[in-house]
């Protein structure tokens, strides 16, 4: 390892919806070739998006910026153009017609890097899609199929207090925000 070895992140434009090709194409020849110590990330930053279908919550990871690939390289030599002739791959993100590749600023690669971490950990951070006094629909769990009134929202936890009449007397259930929809 030379001294002169720093490695950037870079952007990789790729095919949409092929990021996660390019990124398992790129990883494949690095080590093929034997220059892993030229890049030591490929990184497709996405986000976890959860769904309720059919009564089943569905957490499905979504591309945060389609049509990109973060790497950190040290662009030397044969390396960009190895990177550039991998399937599916357009060429770096910001080069000028047969210019060099420009590597991000430290800003954007800690925000990106940051915001990945927050998607991470925070899977949806919407408004509150009900509000107080709304009746809604259990469409998950024992109680599915049952309507309610909205009594208390726990925004923190997602979840809701929900007033249902059960054999003819109300009773209070607390549901997730996934196991009811508005009525």
């Amino acid at each position: 390892m030379t001294e002169n070895n720093l490695k950037k992140w870079y952007v990789v434009r790729a095919v949409s919806g092929q990021e996660n090709k390019v990124k398992a194409y790129i990883e494949t020849e690095i080590s093929r070739l034997g220059m892993a110590d030229y890049v030591s990330q490929v990184l497709v930053p996405t986000e976890k998006v959860v769904t309720v279908k059919e009564g089943k919550k569905l957490v499905k990871e979504k591309v945060y910026f389609p049509g990109y690939v973060m790497i950190e390289a040290n662009l030397v030599g044969e390396v960009p153009h190895i990177i550039k002739s991998i399937t599916s791959v357009i060429g770096f993100l910001g080069e000028t017609k047969g210019g060099e590749p420009v590597p991000l600023r430290i800003s954007e690669v800690n925000r990106m890097l940051g915001k990945v971490d927050e998607l991470a950990v925070n899977t949806d951070n919407h408004a509150i899609p009900f509000n107080l006094g709304e009746t809604i629909k259990v469409i998950d769990g024992p109680f599915n199929g049952f309507n309610g009134t909205v009594e208390k929202i726990n925004d923190e936890k997602r979840k809701l207090e929900v007033m249902v009449k059960i054999f003819g007397r109300k009773t209070p259930l607390e549901l997730s925000f996934m196991q009811v929809e508005k009525v």
